[in-house]
């Protein structure tokens, strides 16, 4: 059964976390499948705003929206209403695309509430 939890801690992230060494406090999210990590998502709080700095999907596109839900979710909880993408990879920019949660020409998710609030009438449709 699948699960996304966060961990606390970033053991086994170390190559990332040094990667973005100036971030004070990172984040790490794991998709987990019977307790083994299947994909993660990796962002920090930056005061009005959470910034995601890699996902791992292994290229499927449900486990995407998934992961960047759990986050952008967390997100709301916390009064923060945009998310900024510093992604590398153009590949997992454009999964990003597809599935809608950043435009064609940029990297940040505006509105973040009436994004997630918006699902709910996708439900009643």
């Amino acid at each position: 059964m699948l699960e996304i939890q966060e961990k606390f801690g970033t053991e086994g992230y170390e190559e990332l976390v040094k990667k973005h060494s100036s971030v004070v406090m990172m984040h790490i999210t794991e998709a987990l499948d019977r307790g083994e990590p299947i994909g993660f998502i990796a962002y920090s709080y930056e005061g009005d705003h959470t910034c995601i700095y890699d996902i791992d999907d292994g290229g499927d596109i449900m486990l995407c929206d998934g992961l960047v839900r759990s986050v952008l979710f967390k997100s709301c909880l916390k009064a923060i209403d945009k998310a900024v993408f510093e992604i590398d990879d153009q590949s997992k920019l454009e999964r990003l695309r597809k599935l809608r949660f950043i435009p064609q020409d940029g990297n940040t998710a505006e509105n973040i509430d009436s994004f997630m609030n918006g699902c709910e009438n996708c439900r009643n449709k």
